[in-house]
């Protein structure tokens, strides 16, 4: 009952149940719908509209009809494996949409006009797949003509989609099957090009001349009447959230620390990188759109620049967001055009008419798409997508159409530099081929390079081994465990859900902020644009810090944007103006913005590796003199603030307060400013 009133409240047609749930209440109706569902789905649907009609008495006037939706079939049929077997049963098949006719009316209860005597005869149900003929009029008795009354037959919405293999589920060497599926009533424009869906409907074979023209009569072609459609980006999304889920989500945004978490889940399998990881969650979270005086929109998508050496993981940061986003498109700039990105002009080999078809910023609507290999893209190509990066439109003027679509959707991209490795010694302008109006609007660009350091090659080899042993396939079991971190992770399906619950239920107002603090640093930092070159500073970079802290308090789930929101969006503009910068002058930058620069950065991993190595020295000395294993040592705290100095940290207050301080058995004696290291 609750579900249909759930159905009737948002005056709906489609009313959803479950297989399993219907097996497990009556295993013979279960059966009988999956040999026979054309049969029994009318009964159904039947069922279904007369307990609306009893809940609610005038449903008919808004719906004529209930339909019922089978969901969770235990079984997916691949495209290829289906076979005469399958006829006239329901099948559940996935694939990606590769094509989607326009919406045409099909007959559902036609009505004939004697052409003798004006008798109008019926109704009579069209079935879709043999035409009703009338052999006498009942009145007249005459054999026609009979023309269909057009104002009493009852029409129904009819389209044509084609269904293509994924290209992981096809087999080595082969070429991907297509499939063509038949939408009706309601199930129209529930997806378009490009997505990945599952089609539940009924296996059925339709006569085409053609086919038996070239093989002989007795060949049929075969087509899906589909019953119910799922988007695999619907399993993250808010409407398919549980309370349990929202519970969880409430829960975890309780956590103070929880911002911090999320940045270290994001892409867990990638080591290091904490800038792109900031970066790609505040993308990934968004800040608000704002429509002014209805004529202006200002974008509250965040766009990334991804620059760095090679083997610095930028591709794998673009297939995680490939495969987090709940609505991604992922392409690369060497195989993408201009038209492939934001629109085509085609001729539809049906209608023969001209048509338009949308490129993968149309496709990534409210979503996210991924650009590798940003700076192999021609500049004819690269100049097209301005518009939609700024004003998120594609204005088209193509073949007599004149319109305007649809681009809202955050830009992330990664390129290489010009001489292959990223040169500190010029600016970030003179290490890409990239002109001055793409660059500025990136939000946030993020510098990776690819440095010798003994000690971070150690930890990065022992990561990416350890990585390599959890993930194998027949040694799952066997996880590696000392890994600290791995506690504060958020689950991937739990992160998906959690972002997909703040994009569409947290929208930050911005009350009470800092201005003050912004104006100020907004005008320093355009004096310093100006006299250090790299990359300029304008207005488009108050509006990305503006954006960022409305993305950071949908991190929290908070409905106004706080001042530690602002010093966060500050520390990430300053660190992406910072390392577009060249060495000499970022270290300077970086001495003189060090308050921002430094806010909220966790360093208690480096702090902690600092005081280790020094540990670590005082036993080997206890060992060459005594030859034997202490049972504690003692680090004098002068040496290791003097040590933290070098790094630029001052701070050491919340690292000597932390879990991971006392985790290692560690302790601090401050009247002797020692720190204690005891060994088990």
């Amino acid at each position: 009952k609750e579900r249909i009133n759930s159905m009737c409240l948002g005056n709906r047609s489609s009313f959803e149940v479950s297989f399993r749930h219907l097996s497990e209440h009556s295993q013979l109706l279960a059966i009988w719908v999956a040999e026979s569902p054309t049969e029994m789905l009318k009964i159904f649907d039947e069922v279904a509209f007369n307990a609306a009609m009893m809940m609610f008495s005038r449903y008919d006037s808004i719906r004529g009809e209930v339909f019922v939706r089978m969901s969770e079939l235990p079984t997916t049929d691949r495209l290829r494996d289906l076979r005469q077997g399958h006829l006239n049963a329901l099948v559940k098949v996935d694939g990606v949409v590769t094509r989607r006719s326009s919406v045409f009316p099909q007959l559902s209860i036609v009505r004939y006009d004697c052409g003798r005597c004006a008798y109008i005869m019926g109704p009579y149900y069209q079935d879709g797949v043999t035409e009703v003929k009338i052999g006498n009029c009942p009145q007249c008795q005459s054999k026609g003509p009979f023309t269909v009354n057009a104002e009493k037959t009852v029409y129904r919405n009819y389209q044509k989609i084609s269904l293509q293999e994924r290209p992981g589920s096809v087999p080595a060497g082969r070429l991907p099957r297509t499939k063509e599926v038949i939408l009706l009533a309601d199930l129209i424009d529930t997806c378009r090009p490009g997505e990945e869906i599952e089609v539940t409907g009924i296996f059925k074979h339709n006569y085409d001349a053609s086919l038996n023209t070239t093989n002989g009569f007795p060949v049929f072609s075969t087509i899906i009447e589909a019953n119910n459609i799922a988007k695999n980006q619907d399993t993250f999304a808010s409407f398919r959230l549980t309370d349990e889920d929202e519970r969880t989500i409430r829960e975890l945004a309780k956590d103070e620390r929880i911002g911090e978490k999320i940045i270290m889940s994001i892409a867990p399998s990638i080591y290091g990188h904490e800038d792109i990881k900031t970066a790609i969650a505040l993308s990934l979270f968004t800040g608000e759109s704002k429509h002014v005086g209805q004529q202006h929109r200002i974008r509250g998508d965040i766009n990334v620049l991804i620059l760095g050496d090679p083997g610095t993981a930028k591709s794998q940061f673009l297939k995680y967001v490939e495969q987090t986003a709940h609505r991604s498109v992922y392409t690369t700039g060497q195989g993408a055009s201009a038209v492939g990105l934001t629109a085509a002009v085609r001729k539809d080999p049906v209608t023969r008419e001209w048509t338009l078809e949308g490129g993968a910023l149309v496709l990534a609507d409210n979503g996210v798409c991924m650009i590798d290999e940003f700076d192999k893209m021609n500049d004819k190509d690269r100049t097209s997508i301005h518009e939609a990066m700024e004003q998120q439109s594609i204005s088209i003027s193509k073949a007599g159409i004149v319109t305007t679509l649809q681009a809202r959707c955050a830009v992330i991209a990664a390129a290489n530099p010009i001489k292959g490795r990223y040169d500190s010694s010029v600016s970030f302008a003179r290490n890409v081929e990239l002109t001055q109006p793409i660059l500025s609007r990136f939000d946030v660009l993020c510098v990776v390079r690819d440095t010798v350091d003994p000690t971070l090659d150690e930890h990065l080899a022992k990561f990416v081994v350890e990585s390599h042993i959890r993930s194998h396939p027949l040694n799952r079991t066997s996880a590696i465990t000392d890994d600290n971190s791995n506690k504060s992770m958020i689950p991937q399906d739990i992160l998906r859900k959690y972002i997909m619950y703040a994009r569409s239920k947290c929208h930050p107002k911005l009350n009470n902020i800092d201005k003050v603090k912004i104006q100020q640093l907004y005008a320093e930092l355009r004096s310093e644009s100006m006299t250090g070159g790299g990359v300029p500073i304008n207005v488009r970079h108050v509006e990305s810090m503006v954006r960022m802290a409305e993305a950071h308090a949908k991190m929290h789930l908070r409905e106004y944007v706080r001042d530690e929101d602002v010093n966060m969006a500050i520390r990430v503009c300053l660190e992406s103006f910072i390392t577009a910068q060249k060495f000499s002058i970022a270290r300077t930058l970086r001495k003189r913005f060090h308050k921002y620069v430094t806010y909220n950065r966790d360093y208690n991993q480096l702090l902690l590796w600092l005081l280790q190595t020094l540990a670590r020295d005082l036993v080997a000395y206890y060992q060459i003199l005594h030859r034997v294993q202490p049972t504690q040592v003692e680090v004098p705290v002068d040496d290791f603030e003097a040590k933290a100095h070098e790094l630029d940290i001052h701070d050491l207050v919340s690292f000597y307060r932390s879990e991971l301080f006392a985790s290692q058995d560690f302790t601090l004696d401050p009247r002797r400013r020692v720190i204690t290291k005891h060994f088990r």
